[in-house]
């Protein structure tokens, strides 16, 4: 195929599906994964296998074709599964979004298992993915965008004891490191890597019962991890559709030139 074509993790519900849609909207075709089961140290639910199935139906009404598959990111050899089944249909990878996250902001649970189940995800999946698609990317010889989702937390940590926003601020902190590392290694080969760092976006992650707990904890003026978490601008939370306009430009051929960039799309999170 000459159509060019991404591979996006957490594919199936939130940003991820947002970029996928988007995406196939314009084109690519679409190797999109998502664990689709839930991480018990977290106090929310992940995306379902149905969720997945809704993402394969929302690509195909937007014109595209898509590969989607259940893996997680912290496992290698499910990652290389469904490289190998995506490459295989679609033959070349242009583009890498790396955009699976999980986060836990409330009390209770063990936190070292809390503080190590979200760096392997949100650091260690990364880099996981990075290291199974880049070199599908390189060998295609047309130059390349890795898009790797971090956060307004990424860019401006706030106070906190839980280890769940610990470690997901030290995890997307890393990521930008990941990226300029890769930026400049990369370069050589047009292959551009960039950070985005969204304020709140609207997802399974930000809208559920503990997330609306601690809305409502934070409303009544006690101390919460989220309230500290204000934009600048007069928007209290974003929509995935916000995220993927802006991800569809930076891997466009008209942002060519852009590289090793921490992108705030943050409604002025980061300079409130």
């Amino acid at each position: 195929m000459d159509s060019k074509v991404a591979f996006i993790t957490g594919v199936a519900r939130g940003q991820g599906r947002a970029h996928a849609v988007k995406l196939a909207g314009r084109g690519f075709g679409i190797i999109g994964i998502d664990i689709c089961a839930d991480i018990p140290s977290m106090d929310y639910p992940n995306a379902s296998p149905e969720d997945l199935q809704e993402t394969v139906r929302a690509v195909k009404e937007a014109g595209g074709e898509i590969v989607a598959l259940q893996a997680d990111v912290r496992d290698l050899d499910a990652l290389q599964r469904a490289h190998d089944e995506g490459v295989a249909k679609f033959g070349r990878i242009d583009v890498l979004i790396a955009n699976a996250g999980i986060t836990r902001l409330s009390a209770g649970g063990d936190r070292a298992t809390i503080w190590k189940d979200i760096i392997d995800v949100n650091l260690t999946g990364v880099w996981n993915t990075v290291e199974v698609v880049l070199p599908t990317i390189r060998a295609g010889e047309r130059g390349g965008s890795i898009v790797i989702t971090s956060s307004s937390a990424g860019l401006k940590g706030t106070g906190t004891d839980k280890a769940g926003a610990q470690a997901y601020t030290a995890a997307k902190r890393g990521l930008v490191g990941l990226m300029q590392v890769l930026a400049n290694e990369y370069a050589p080969d047009r292959i551009r890597v960039n950070t985005i760092h969204p304020t709140g976006v609207v997802s399974g992650m930000t809208v559920n019962d503990s997330m609306k707990a601690l809305h409502e904890a934070a409303a009544r003026g006690e101390k919460t991890t989220i309230g500290a978490m204000q934009n600048a601008l007069p928007i209290d939370i974003l929509q995935a559709e916000d995220i993927a306009n802006a991800v569809a430009w930076l891997v466009s051929d008209e942002a060519h030139y852009i590289t090793g960039v921490a992108l705030p799309l943050d409604a002025g999170y980061t300079v409130r």
